[in-house]
C-alpha cells in the first residue's frame, strides 16, 4: 500500500517545486500551466458542444437550470472526493484530513463568488440585444478589459510583444464582425459589462488563488457552496423550475446521458480554469479562450450548422487565432 506521500494527485496550484520545470529555457509558462491551458481548452469545446446539444437537439428551455445541475454535481463530487482524502482543498502538499473548508475561509472568498454571479448574469443576458457576428467581436475585447483589471489590482505590466499579439486579436475581432456595424446602445453595454464581469471575475480567481490559501478545489468548492442557493432562488423566482419539469425529454436516456457529461465536463472545465488562471494568468486564460474559439466554431459548424460562408468572417477569425498563437509563443519562450 502506498503511503499518503506517495499518492499520485491532480495538480491543483504551482507548487514551485524544482520539478515543476519550464518548458523551454527562458519560458516564462511551466509545464503545468500548459497542461491547465490545454485541458481548459479541450474542456471549454466538448462542453459547448454538449451544452448545444441540450439547448438545441432537445429545446432544453432553461439555461440556468443546466448551471445550477452542473454545480450541484461539482459540489457533490468534490465532496466525496475530499471525504475520501482523494484531493485536498488547501494548497498544503501534506493536508490529509477529511475537513472542508472553514467559514473564516468560505467569507473571504466570497467575492469570487459574487463577481462569479455578476459574470455569469451578464453573459446570459449579452446574447440577447447583439447579433452573432458582433457579439463574437464585442466579446473578444475582453482581453484587453483583463489586462486594464490585472495592472489596476495587482500592478501587472505587459511586454511589447504581449500587447501588439492582444491588438492583433482586437483586430481580427473587429474584421470579423465588420459586415454587420448595426449599433445598439443597450445590447452594446451589456456586452461591454459582461467583458468587464469576465475580467474582474478572471483577476479575482488569480488573486484570491494566492491569498486564501486554497487551492482550485478548494476554491471551487467555495464558489459553489456560494452560488448554488442563490441560483437556486433564482431559477424558481423565474418559473424555470417549473419549465423544467413540464419539460418532455425530462427523463429521456438521451437527454439524461447528454446532461450527465455535460455536468462531468463543467467539474473538469471549472477545474482547469482555475489552475490556468492560479497557474498562469488572466489574460493567459483570457487568450486561451480566444485560441479554443476557432475549434468551437468548426466542430459546432460541422455537428450543428452555422453561419454561411463569409470570408471577411473567416479572415478575422484566422488573424485572431494567429494573434492567439503568437501570445502563447511570447509566454513560452519569454519574449
Amino acid at each position: 500500500m502506498m503511503s499518503s506521500n506517495d499518492r499520485i494527485s491532480l495538480p491543483v496550484s504551482d507548487p514551485q517545486l524544482k520539478g515543476d520545470q519550464r518548458l523551454f529555457k527562458g519560458s516564462t509558462m511551466t509545464s503545468r500551466g500548459a497542461y491547465a491551458a490545454l485541458s481548459y481548452m479541450s474542456c471549454a469545446v466538448m462542453l459547448v458542444l454538449f451544452n448545444k446539444a441540450a439547448l438545441s437537439s432537445y429545446n432544453f428551455p432553461s439555461a440556468n437550470v443546466i448551471t445550477l445541475c452542473q454545480i450541484i454535481c461539482s459540489c457533490s463530487f468534490l465532496y466525496i472526493l475530499r471525504r475520501c482524502k482523494v484531493i485536498s482543498f488547501s494548497s498544503g502538499e501534506t493536508d490529509n484530513s477529511t475537513g472542508l473548508v472553514s467559514l473564516q475561509t468560505v467569507v473571504q472568498t466570497s467575492p469570487l463568488a459574487l463577481t462569479y454571479l455578476l459574470y455569469m448574469l451578464a453573459t446570459m443576458e449579452s446574447v440577447r440585444g447583439v447579433n452573432v457576428p458582433m457579439y463574437t467581436t464585442l466579446r473578444r475585447t475582453t482581453v484587453v478589459f483583463t489586462m486594464f483589471v490585472e495592472f489596476i489590482l495587482v500592478g501587472q505590466k505587459y511586454t511589447r510583444s504581449v500587447i501588439g499579439s492582444v491588438a492583433l486579436i482586437v483586430f481580427g475581432a473587429f474584421v470579423a464582425g465588420s459586415r454587420d456595424l448595426s449599433f445598439d446602445a443597450y445590447g452594446y453595454s451589456i456586452v461591454f459589462l459582461s467583458n468587464i464581469t469576465t475580467a474582474i471575475y478572471l483577476a479575482t480567481i488569480s488573486r484570491i488563488g494566492k491569498t486564501s490559501g486554497l487551492n482550485s478545489f478548494g476554491l471551487m468548492w467555495c464558489n459553489g457552496i456560494l452560488c448554488g442557493p442563490v441560483l437556486l432562488l433564482w431559477t424558481f423566482i423565474r418559473g424555470d423550475l417549473q419549465m423544467t419539469m413540464n419539460f418532455p425529454y425530462l427523463f429521456a436516456p438521451g437527454f439524461l446521458f447528454v446532461l450527465l457529461l455535460s455536468c462531468m465536463l463543467a467539474f473538469l472545465l471549472n477545474y482547469s480554469i482555475f489552475l490556468n488562471t492560479t497557474l498562469n494568468s488572466a489574460v493567459t486564460q483570457t487568450i486561451c479562450g480566444n485560441l479554443k474559439d476557432l475549434f468551437t466554431i468548426t466542430l459546432g459548424w460541422i455537428f450543428f450548422g452555422g453561419l454561411p460562408f463569409d470570408l471577411l468572417n473567416v479572415i478575422g477569425q484566422l488573424l485572431g487565432f494567429v494573434g492567439s498563437g503568437l501570445y502563447a509563443y511570447f509566454k513560452l519562450f519569454g519574449k
